[in-house]
């Protein structure tokens, strides 16, 4: 009896669920038909029209991907492994005692590299590799292989290593002409930022010749590719290529405060990356030509009304080295150089990179403006040698704290500044026989404008001697407000003096 109650219990409460199912699923179709899923199979999208894209923008998409995969196959990533710095105190009072400090452990870092030829050549950055214990350097190709890589040279000048892998049959990169690139084309960087291995990154270039002081040395060469295409720490030693997919410059440093990328990447031309890798595979070490001139920073529009130039350009000889090829072949101290070999140039450091792509005993030909006239000087470089290499001696500031005899002064209004007659020792000094040398610069006159400095000796205004205050004042005689003049100047390095020319503006 027991049994057919549970039996007809158990049945009725199927019979429920079976209706209550029925129910809930028609009450879901119903929702679910609102919501527009009823099960069927749908098309994403429906059947709108696939969107005209413009022929020209697909073209340089493509050619973006043509790129990458042609070029990153020949960059590679750079682990070096540097000589650690010593973390022990160099204090004479500690050397009886001994500690038990840590021993500092070597230190790692990353970079790129691109390959040059078949047989393993790489150029990479001097800072990447600088410091690397021996067998220390790891190169890890696209295809997964890891070799050690042997250092063939550096120039820390350039920021230019070259190292070398055992392998053969390498995929290597095209090296385009840099003297070619121009502000707003389209480039790519590609490297190994942040571990992050093979990484393409676009933008254009968006200035060029910039001198971003990274080298103290006076031989240094800062005259480099900006970019706007992304580049982080690893970077460095990567490709900086162009929408041909040559190689246009050598990635190497960024512009930012927090230590990665906040706008603006920098790369060494890649001209000059191929003559100094080139004299370090073959010479073991870099042969830097020399011109051999003074160079004013630039010539604004002061300058240009003092030498008479249409416009602001080119750059302004100040003086000659010892021995000068420029002197040689008729350059004179006060020449603007408008051009090498076709090139305009506007700064020294644009001089400086195009006569560094040349060999010793090279021909350049340089354009000069003097006294109004255009005259072409056809000059044989010089090799820069061992020992001027390794000075760096620094220009000095003068003296400018030196005293001056209190005679013959006169202010020289138009110019802000006080000049005074020379005294014999400082003739002596000078290996000159007249001048005059400035004995006070007003902080608010043209000449303060212009660095004229305390202790400098005026020595021509115009090309015209200058041998007393006297001379002066009646060389400036029929100058008015806002006319400039050009003076040629003295000022003290160390013992000796330099000369440089300085253009002032005539103030009221």
């Amino acid at each position: 009896m027991l049994r057919k109650r549970t039996l007809l219990g158990a049945a009725l409460l199927v019979a429920i669920g079976v209706v209550f199912g029925a129910l809930f699923v028609m009450s879901f179709n119903g929702v679910g038909d609102t919501l527009g899923i009823t099960g069927k199979k749908i098309k994403l999208g429906g059947d709108a029209p696939i969107p005209r894209a413009d022929v020209n923008l697909l073209a340089t998409q493509q050619a973006f991907i043509e790129v990458a995969k042609d070029v990153t196959p020949a960059v590679v990533s750079v682990t070096v492994i540097s000589t650690p710095q010593s973390s022990s105190p160099d204090i004479p009072f500690f050397h009886n005692f001994q500690f038990h400090l840590p021993q500092p452990q070597p230190e790692k870092g990353t970079g790129s590299g691109v390959i040059v030829t078949t047989d393993g050549y790489i150029i990479t950055n001097n800072h990447v590799v600088e410091g690397a214990v021996k067998n220390g350097i790891k190169v890890r190709l696209y295809d997964k292989r890891v070799l050690t890589a042997r250092l063939i040279g550096t120039d820390p000048n350039t920021d230019v290593a070259v190292i070398k892998i055992e392998a053969s049959n390498l995929p290597v990169a095209a090296l385009g002409n840099s003297d070619s690139v121009q502000v707003g084309e389209w480039v790519l960087a590609i490297g190994n930022p942040l571990n992050l291995t093979s990484t393409v990154t676009a933008g254009i270039v968006s200035a060029q010749g910039r001198n971003i002081d990274l080298s103290n040395d006076k031989w240094g060469i800062s005259d480099f590719i900006q970019t706007d295409a992304v580049i982080n720490p690893g970077n460095s030693g990567g490709a900086l290529v162009d929408i041909t997919g040559r190689v246009v410059g050598i990635n190497t440093a960024i512009a930012t405060r927090t230590g990665f990328y906040q706008g603006y990447g920098f790369a060494i031309p890649i001209n000059l990356v191929r003559k100094t890798a080139e004299d370090i595979i073959e010479f073991g070490h870099v042969r830097r030509p020399m011109l051999g001139v003074q160079l004013k920073a630039s010539i604004d529009g002061t300058d240009a009304r003092a030498l008479g130039l249409p416009k602001p350009e080119g750059v302004w000889v100040q003086g000659f080295t010892s021995g000068s090829p420029a002197e040689k072949a008729g350059l004179k101290a006060g020449d603007v150089i408008l051009s090498v070999d076709g090139v305009d140039v506007n700064a020294p450091n644009e001089i400086q990179t195009l006569i560094a792509e040349h060999s010793p005993g090279d021909v350049v030909k340089l354009k000069i403006f003097r006294d109004g006239k255009i005259l072409y000087k056809s000059v044989t470089l010089a090799e820069v040698s061992e020992s001027e290499l390794s000075s760096n001696d620094q220009v000095a500031p003068p003296d400018n704290g030196q005293t001056q005899e209190d005679i013959g002064q006169v202010s020289v209004a138009k110019l802000g500044i006080t000049v005074q007659t020379l005294d014999q020792e400082t003739k002596k000094a000078a290996d000159i026989d007249e001048g005059v040398i400035v004995a006070d610069v007003s902080p608010t006159g043209p000449a303060a404008d212009r660095s004229l400095l305390v202790g400098d000796i005026i020595t021509e205004v115009n090309h015209q001697r200058v041998g007393s205050p006297k001379d002066l004042m009646n060389l400036l005689s029929n100058k008015k407000q806002g006319d400039a003049v050009m003076l040629r100047v003295l000022t003290k390095q160390d013992t000796s003096y330099i000369s440089r020319f300085v253009a002032v503006e005539i103030g009221g």
